[in-house]
Order: C-alpha cells, then sequence, then structure tokens
C-alpha cells in the first residue's frame, strides 16, 4: 500500500488539490505540481515505496489521445550520495489487458537528455504537454510496440525531479525502485516475481546500463530477464571531448548543466572560470529541449567561455574527479545484454560502446553485441526496435540465450523475421498517430 493510501486501506491517494492557476488542457510543470512533492516521513520508508499515485492521460506529441491505461507514481529513491528522494514514473497496461493474465513487465528509459522538467517523460507524454524536441514523445512511437506484445511498461524519469543529466549510478537507483514500485501498484497486477526487462537508447541507453549494474547489489530480488543497451554512451567523458565543438556540441552542454547540480564542486570550477557569456548560455540552456540545445549550440567550442585553455580546465582535479566517476562498464551485471551500436555513428563512437562491451565480457558478463554498419545514431533505434524486441520476447519466454559474441552486420534488418517485426512496428506507430487501439 502506498504512504498515502487511504485510512480504509482500500483505494489510492489521489492527486493533491492543485491551487495554481494553469492554462486548461495542459499538465502543470512538475516544479508546480503538488504531485511530484513527497509526503512528510517518505525518507523513512524502504527505497521503491509507492508514496502516491495518479491516472493520467496520455498524447503522443501531447496531441493525439492514446488509448491506454496509465497512471503515474512517486515513489522513494535515492541520489548518488544515497540521500532518499522521489520520483516519477509512468506505468501502462495495454489496451484490453486480462487482470487475471500474468503479465510481463519492461522499463524503459527515454533518452531524455536535458535538464529542463518538460523534457521529463512523466511531463512531456501526458495529453496537452507542449514542447518540442522531447525526446519521449517521439521514442513513445516504438514503446508502443512493447505494449501491442502485450506487457505492462514503466516509464521512469530517471534524472529525477532535478534533472541530474549524466550523473552516474542514481539513473539505476530510480529505475529499479520505479520496478519495485510498479510491481507493488495493485492495478497493474504484478506479481512480486514477475519478469521483467529494462531497454533504453542512447541517454536511455546509459541509464539501462546504471540500472543493470546496480540491480545485483541494489536489488537483488528483481526478475530482471535481460537488459537492452542501444547505443549506451560506453565512455561519456571521451563523448564530451569528442562533441565539443561540433555540430553536437549542445549535447555536452547540457551534460555540464546536468552534472553541476549533482557535484558542487564541479560547480564552483565552472563559475570560477566561466566568462559572463558562458554563464548566461549555462544558464539558457537549463530551459532547453535536446533539439533545441543542439540547433542553439551549433559548432559551440567550451573554451571559448572560460578564462583558462580547456585543456587546464579538464586537468583540475575536481573535473577528473567526475570524468572518473560517471565511466560507465565497471560493474558486471547479472542479467544477460543486448547490445546495438552502430559503426557510423556520429554522437556516440563505436570505439567507446566496443571499450564498454570489452569490459562487460572481461568481467563474465553474457553480452550478445550487433555492430550495425550502414545505420546512423538516429535510424539505429528504429532499426533496431524489431531484433531488441525480439530478443526481449525471447527472455521473457525462458528461451535459450545465444551465443556470447560480437557481430558486425551490414544492417540488422537483413532478416525476414526484422522486415515483418518493422512492417509491424509502422503499423503500431501508424496507430498511434491515429490515437487507435493497437
Amino acid at each position: 500500500m502506498s504512504l498515502d493510501a487511504t485510512a480504509e486501506g482500500v483505494g489510492w491517494a489521489t492527486e493533491p488539490t492543485r491551487t495554481e492557476h494553469h492554462r486548461p488542457g495542459r499538465p502543470l510543470l512538475p516544479e508546480n505540481d503538488p504531485f511530484y512533492v513527497p509526503p512528510t516521513g517518505f525518507a523513512a520508508t524502504a527505497p521503491g515505496t509507492l508514496l502516491r499515485s495518479r491516472k493520467v492521460k496520455l498524447g503522443a506529441m501531447g496531441l493525439v489521445p492514446q488509448k491506454i491505461t496509465a497512471w503515474q507514481l512517486l515513489y522513494r529513491s535515492n541520489d548518488l550520495n544515497g540521500t532518499p528522494d522521489a520520483t516519477v514514473t509512468t506505468v501502462m497496461l495495454p489496451a484490453g489487458a486480462d487482470p487475471a493474465k500474468p503479465l510481463h513487465l519492461l522499463s524503459y528509459q527515454c533518452a531524455i537528455d536535458a535538464v529542463t522538467s518538460r523534457a521529463m517523460p512523466s511531463h512531456s507524454l501526458q495529453r496537452g504537454a507542449k514542447f518540442v524536441g522531447a525526446a519521449p514523445q517521439l521514442e513513445f512511437l516504438l514503446i508502443a510496440g512493447a505494449l501491442a506484445r502485450g506487457w505492462a511498461v514503466s516509464i521512469p524519469d530517471h534524472e529525477g525531479t532535478e534533472g541530474h543529466w549524466g550523473a552516474p549510478r542514481e539513473p539505476g537507483y530510480r529505475v529499479l525502485d520505479g520496478i519495485r514500485a510498479a510491481l507493488d501498484f495493485e492495478p497493474l497486477g504484478l506479481a512480486r516475481d514477475t519478469k521483467v526487462g529494462i531497454w533504453g537508447y542512447s541517454g536511455g541507453g546509459l541509464a539501462t546500463s546504471w540500472a543493470a549494474e546496480m540491480a545485483p547489489e541494489y536489488a537483488p530480488e528483481l526478475d530482471i530477464v535481460g537488459a537492452a543497451l542501444g547505443s549506451p554512451v560506453g565512455d561519456p567523458g571521451s563523448t564530451f571531448l569528442r562533441l565539443n565543438g561540433t555540430a553536437f556540441a549542445g549535447l555536452p552542454a547540457l551534460v555540464i548543466a546536468g552534472l553541476r547540480r549533482v557535484y558542487p564542486d564541479l560547480d564552483r570550477v565552472i563559475r570560477q572560470h566561466s566568462s559572463m557569456a558562458g554563464q548566461s548560455l549555462m544558464k539558457a540552456i537549463e530551459s532547453m529541449s535536446t533539439i533545441e540545445a543542439i540547433r542553439k549550440f551549433d559548432k559551440y567550442d567550451m573554451g571559448d567561455f572560460i578564462d583558462i585553455p580547456f585543456a587546464d580546465l579538464l586537468a583540475l582535479p575536481e573535473v577528473v574527479h567526475v570524468i572518473d566517476d560517471i565511466q560507465v562498464g565497471l560493474i558486471k551485471p547479472a542479467a544477460p545484454l543486448f547490445v546495438v551500436q552502430s559503426v557510423n555513428d556520429q554522437i556516440i563512437s563505436v570505439d567507446d560502446v566496443d571499450g564498454q562491451v570489452n569490459r562487460y565480457q572481461a568481467a563474465g558478463a553474457h553480452v550478445t553485441y550487433i555492430r550495425d554498419r550502414i545505420s546512423g545514431h538516429l535510424t539505429m533505434h528504429p532499426i533496431s526496435t524489431p531484433v531488441t524486441l525480439k530478443w526481449l520476447d525471447d527472455r521473457f519466454a525462458g528461451k535459450p540465450l545465444p551465443a556470447d559474441s560480437t557481430t558486425t552486420v551490414l544492417s540488422s534488418t537483413l532478416s525476414p523475421s526484422a522486415v515483418l517485426g518493422l512492417l509491424e512496428m509502422g503499423w503500431v506507430a501508424a496507430k498511434v498517430a491515429l490515437g487507435r487501439s493497437f
């Protein structure tokens, strides 16, 4: 039962009364919404405790109503330093789900890749949300493929309520605690031993990596049967350096905005060495979506906005500590892994993902790794969705694992089953766009 359960013990806590004026038909921003404020005493509860719930209406791109039963769950979790905090996951049931039939649960981690609350899935997936460039709105077209397979889905705000984009470990805590909350949420009808899959791409793949790495120690009771990591960054520090000054310079700028909220010493160093223009840019990016930041920070070099050489800034102990701390791939996941990556990715280097996979394999993790020659970063996600869903489906079904392997292919679509999967995905996406049941 949730912390805010009714005195009779038969109902779930409802949304707190909204007193702030807002435009009809649009959801409140999380920072203005009392639903996101945890109740007094929540810190004394166990991680994953369900604190509050409410039904929500979803809209494709915030506009097209979706015939999906969905709720938001506020639950207790931990930040990077183990301090109790609370965040929200959006949980969904496919249309016509049979409450008597056991369901599988997929936790899907969106590529939030921003620090503004407008980009969080709990806000941007709601009907009436108006925020162009929020990645979760685009990813919902792919998430629908999981719902169409009859799976329950959890989509956590894995950056928390403060937008900790790029932080290590804590995205894993929030993913795993969101799963715990979903399993305890009675309307979903999930058992404690429900089979769970986790999946994400790009920034969501990084969050899924952290969840897979944290799970054995943080949430060993969860039956995580597989983790699908799409272009999971591999080496965040390397990615930051490589993208600075390029057409994708907005991405490392967003990471800085997020990490400043997590590492006080980093924030102090940046404030100390940033020019007035640099401070203004950092302030402006806090309200931008991923796409907007990429567009506005095109070719920006962070070295132009500090008072010491960029290499000297990177050599400061406070910065070195952060770069070392955010490295993924150093902890062995217990669940089998499925990794996909474009060889010619313009944003995430295949060498960095190769390194992450090699570290997992050296530690004894089971990894099926597919490197795709034709796709790019943006096209790899939809192209790889059919094979990813098939791999997850096989894990839910308890089928034998494929060989632990690294394979480079011309395209992951070059098989009859993959082509059929793409056609099915297109059909489901069309239904999403039209607001039809799927």
